[in-house]
C-alpha cells in the first residue's frame, strides 16, 4: 500500500478528536424516512404546535422542498421509488405485498459499487406477501448490506418492544421507545463506519399507527402536551365524522410522536457532530405519505388529497446547505437520482425520477415538467397530476384495484385550485367554470402517463355541474348586511 494518503482516509487532529474526512472525499449519505407523516406537521409548513425544531432546522439551514409529493399513497409502492427512483408501476411494486424484483438497479447497489458500506434499519416493507412480517431474505434487501429490519415493523413492535432482524434473519430486541431504539442503532451504525463512505436508510414506524389497536401511541407524557393541538383545516372540517373519532381523537398521539422523532434526529445529528462528519454528510428527511385520518375514504391515505400525497422534504450537507427555498413542485421519485448526484456516482439505466441538485440555491432545470404525477392503488385505480396551483385526479371505474396496476379508461373525479382552496374542501370537478382547466390538466396527465407508463388512456370527463351551483358560496348582493348572522350565508 503507498504511504500516500487517498481520497477515503481522514486526518486525525492533533487534540484526539474525531477524524475530519479529507478534502474532495465523498459524502457520507443519510435518509431519514418517516411514515405516514404529513407535510404539515413541520413549523416551517406552519404548524402551530411545535413538534419539529429539529426539521425547521434543517429546512433553514439547508435546503426545503415546500412542494415535495410521494409517486403513490401507499406503504410499499412510495418505497420502490425511493429504493429505484422509478414510479410503482415500472418498479413492480404497484401495491402492497409484492417484492421488490431483484433485477432493477436499486439506490444500495448504485452507492455498494461506487464503494460504499450500505446500510438498512427500521421498517422495509418491500420483501412481498410470501414472506413473514420480520426477517427479510438476503436477495430481498435491495442491496443494503448491513441489516437491521423487519419487513413489516408494525407487526413485530409495538411502541416499547421493538423487535428487528440482523443480517443472518435473527431476531433482535432493541431497548427504549420504538423510535430512540432505532436511532441509536443508527448512532451506532454512523460511529462505527464514520470514517468511510456509507449510505444509511434509517426507516422508522413513527407516526404510522399501531395496527392491532389503531392508535397513535406516543411516549409517556408526549400525547398530553398535544392534547386540543391546532388541526389543519381539512381535519377541522371533516374530521368529526370519520370513522373511530379521526384526528380528533388520534392528533395528540401522532404529534406527540413525531415530537419524538424530531428529538431523536437532533441526536443523530449530535453524534455526526461528535464524530466530525456533520459537514461531510448528506442528510436527506422525507416520508413515504401523509395521512388524512379517514376523512377522504375508510383508509389513512390512498387518495390524491394532499393529506395524503403531500410530505416533508428537507435536506442538508454538502450540495444542500444553504440551497434555501424550492417552491416548485417535486416528487419523491427524484430523491434516489438526487442522492446520487450528491455523491458524484452515475444513476442507472431505467430511473425515472429527476436529480434535484439543481434547483438548489435559486436554481434552475430546464427540462424539468412543472407538475407531478401520482399512482393511486390499492383502493382503486387513479392517476393524479399536481400543479403549484392546481389538482386534478382520475379514477378507473369497477377496475379490481388489488389486481391491475393500470386501466385504459379513467373518468375525472376531482379538482382542486390549491391557491384558493389549499385544504381542498371544495371540489371543481364537473364545473363549466373550470372546464378549460380541467381539460389542460387532462392534457398534462395524458403526456405523464404516456411517459412513464407507455400508454394512452381515454379519460372521460366529469358529469358537468353548472358554474351556477358555486354562487351560494357568496353573500347574495340583494340581501342586507344587516340580515346576516354570524357564521350564516342566506341561501344555504
Amino acid at each position: 500500500m503507498s504511504g500516500s494518503a487517498s481520497q477515503n482516509d481522514a486526518a486525525v487532529p492533533a487534540d484526539g478528536g474525531a477524524p475530519v474526512p479529507a478534502a474532495g472525499a465523498p459524502p457520507q449519505v443519510i435518509v431519514v424516512l418517516t411514515d405516514q407523516q404529513r407535510w404539515d406537521t413541520a413549523g416551517v409548513h406552519g404548524n402551530r404546535a411545535g413538534v419539529t425544531p429539529e426539521f425547521d432546522r434543517i429546512a433553514r439551514e439547508g435546503t426545503l422542498f415546500e412542494q415535495a409529493i410521494t409517486p403513490n399513497p401507499v406503504c410499499a409502492p412510495a418505497r420502490s421509488a425511493l429504493q429505484t427512483g422509478r414510479y410503482p408501476t415500472a418498479a413492480g411494486v404497484f401495491r402492497n405485498g409484492l417484492p421488490l424484483p431483484q433485477d432493477i438497479p436499486t439506490l444500495a447497489g448504485a452507492f455498494a459499487g461506487a464503494g460504499y458500506t450500505t446500510g438498512y434499519i427500521g421498517k422495509w416493507h418491500l420483501a412481498g406477501e410470501d414472506c413473514p412480517d420480520g426477517p427479510v431474505p438476503p436477495g430481498r434487501r435491495g442491496g443494503y448490506q448491513k441489516w437491521l429490519a423487519s419487513d413489516r415493523l408494525e407487526f413485530t413492535s409495538d411502541a416499547y418492544r421493538t423487535v428487528v432482524h440482523d443480517e443472518e434473519g435473527e431476531a433482535v430486541r432493541l431497548p427504549g421507545y420504538r423510535s430512540d431504539a432505532l436511532i441509536d442503532a443508527a448512532i451506532r451504525f454512523v460511529a462505527d463506519h464514520h470514517d468511510r463512505p456509507y449510505l444509511l436508510f434509517l426507516s422508522l414506524l413513527e407516526p404510522h399507527h399501531q395496527n392491532p389497536t389503531d392508535d397513535y401511541p406516543a411516549p409517556a407524557g408526549y400525547r398530553e402536551r398535544y392534547e386540543g393541538s391546532w388541526l389543519p383545516p381539512d381535519l377541522a372540517a371533516l374530521g368529526p365524522g370519520a370513522p373511530q373519532g379521526g384526528a380528533h381523537r388520534h392528533i395528540a398521539g401522532y404529534l406527540g410522536q413525531i415530537k419524538r422523532v424530531d428529538e431523536g434526529v437532533g441526536r443523530l445529528r449530535d453524534a455526526l457532530r461528535s464524530l466530525g462528519t456533520e459537514d461531510s454528510t448528506v442528510l436527506a428527511w422525507t416520508a413515504d405519505h401523509g395521512s388524512h385520518f379517514r376523512t377522504r375514504n375508510s383508509e389513512y391515505k390512498r387518495s390524491a388529497h394532499e393529506a395524503s400525497v403531500r410530505v416533508p422534504l428537507a435536506l442538508t450537507g454538502p450540495g444542500f446547505t444553504g440551497g434555501g427555498l424550492v417552491r416548485q413542485p417535486v416528487g419523491t421519485v427524484d430523491l434516489m437520482p438526487t442522492l446520487l448526484a450528491a455523491a458524484g456516482i452515475g444513476v442507472p439505466d431505467g430511473v425515472q425520477g429527476r436529480s434535484l441538485l439543481p434547483l438548489t440555491g435559486g436554481g434552475r432545470d430546464p427540462g424539468r415538467p412543472d407538475s407531478v404525477f401520482v399512482q393511486i392503488s390499492e383502493d382503486r385505480v387513479g392517476r393524479a397530476v399536481r400543479t403549484s396551483r392546481w389538482k386534478y385526479a382520475v379514477e378507473a371505474p369497477g377496475a379490481d384495484a388489488w389486481n391491475e396496476p393500470a386501466a385504459d379508461r379513467y373518468t375525472e373525479t376531482e379538482l382542486y385550485d390549491l391557491a384558493a382552496d389549499p385544504y381542498e374542501l371544495e371540489n371543481l370537478a364537473g364545473f363549466d367554470s373550470h372546464r378549460s382547466v380541467a381539460d389542460g390538466l387532462r392534457d398534462t396527465l395524458l403526456a405523464w402517463l404516456e411517459r412513464i407508463e407507455d400508454v394512452k388512456p381515454v379519460i372521460e370527463r366529469a358529469a358537468p355541474r353548472p358554474a351556477g351551483q358555486r354562487r351560494a358560496e357568496s353573500f347574495p348582493a340583494e340581501v342586507p348586511w344587516e340580515g346576516v348572522r354570524f357564521g350564516h350565508r342566506p341561501g344555504r
